[in-house]
């Protein structure tokens, strides 16, 4: 597992073109594979203020392992509509499924669909597979509340959920990992990522780093993208050789298998912070 999850945080072997979802009637990116028919597709959501732009790094990630990625860039205010932006993620799949992609080189299977998010994204990706029969597959990392809340609507999606967060951001009110993964309908795998935050996906200069948000986490990115990637390759392309991205009995390197009914605990690096903090140093 320590070789295949290296593997997959670095980029893939597919060549990778950056397309315009705007073209489209849609105001965003497209990240694609060269080439390549009946690929998979995700679309994607954004964080609270955060521009898609900001994840440029993470999604050509997804597409050099041969993954169509449509991250519309809407709802980026600070009074943003979750709904409207779960709209948009289903625009973005219908874009990805309907429209030419590319020189005519690059299909999508219509099978083959998932939604993903970051943060507040992470919930409303949840909101738009609650909305769509054709969704096979959800990527919540590092979900933040939204309206409605992604849990009351989790219990009606019935297919495969990867659910992620920080360890020590598990229970909290403005994390509600381990609320969503309880609620899911389907089979859901929720990890932790150690001494990870829930902003450190986010790349480049953002308008709430001024405002204490932190900066981007390297660490962090790159397990995430390993376990988003795996999951996805198996839970999209039914390739087996990752089928422990989806298994909650899987040990993979720098992340903890999470039973999200479990009463909260203070993860061990936590303590020894809290120890250390006890004794002034």
């Amino acid at each position: 597992m320590k070789s295949l999850t290296t593997q997959l945080a670095n980029r893939g072997p597919h060549q990778v073109q950056r397309g315009d979802l705007a073209f489209a009637g849609q105001p965003g990116v497209v990240f694609a594979p060269a080439e390549g028919f009946g690929l998979p597709a995700v679309a994607f959501g954004h964080g609270w203020m955060t521009s898609v732009h900001n994840y440029r790094t993470f999604l050509e990630h997804l597409a050099s392992w041969g993954i169509v990625v449509a991250a519309p860039d809407t709802e980026r205010g600070p009074l943003p509509s979750h709904r409207g932006l779960a709209a948009d993620l289903s625009t973005a799949l219908d874009i990805c499924v309907n429209v030419r992609l590319g020189t005519g080189k690059i299909s999508v299977h219509p099978d083959k669909l998932a939604v993903v998010g970051h943060g507040m994204g992470a919930g409303v990706a949840v909101l738009a597979a609650a909305r769509r029969a054709d969704v096979a597959a959800v990527g919540a990392l590092f979900p933040a509340t939204t309206a409605p809340p992604a849990a009351t609507v989790a219990p009606s999606v019935q297919v495969p959920a990867l659910v992620v967060a920080g360890a020590t951001d598990l229970h909290t009110q403005q994390a509600p990992a381990a609320e969503l993964a309880a609620a899911w309908g389907g089979p859901a795998v929720l990890r932790a990522v150690e001494e990870a935050t829930d902003h450190g996906l986010v790349e480049g200069r953002r308008v709430l780093a001024a405002l204490g948000a932190g900066a981007h986490e390297v660490k962090t990115s790159k397990s995430t993208r390993a376990l988003l990637t795996g999951f996805l390759l198996h839970t999209l392309q039914r390739d087996d050789e990752y089928k422990a991205f989806a298994d909650t009995e899987s040990a993979i390197p720098r992340t903890l298998v999470i039973d999200p009914t479990a009463p909260p605990e203070v993860p061990p690096k936590s303590k020894a912070r809290v120890v250390r903090s006890m004794l002034g140093r």
